[in-house]
């Protein structure tokens, strides 16, 4: 899924916010400094998942025959190797 920069602000954001409202989260850094952090592992998460979902879709097209995206059987095999990928992250 892609994000924009303004969108992943936003989350950071509000993630860090409700960390501070949590009665037992104490920050050892300042707010901001916990934010970008936060903002930056965000940032790390979706490019995975993107290089993830590339390398799913070359897969898919590498099939002996062509598989129309959008079909059952290519939402399958999407899944089938998504599940592949996080298993080999260790996930």
């Amino acid at each position: 899924m892609r994000l924009s920069r303004d969108k992943v602000n936003q989350l950071s954001h509000v993630i860090v916010n409700r960390l501070a409202d949590h009665p037992v989260v104490h920050f050892s850094e300042e707010r901001n400094a916990i934010r970008l952090e936060v903002r930056k592992i965000l940032e790390d998460l979706l490019h995975g998942e993107e290089k993830m979902d590339q390398s799913v879709r070359q897969k898919i097209a590498s099939q002996k025959r062509p598989i129309l995206e959008g079909s059952e059987e290519w939402d399958i095999l999407y899944r089938k190797y998504y599940l592949e990928e996080l298993k080999n992250l260790g996930v």
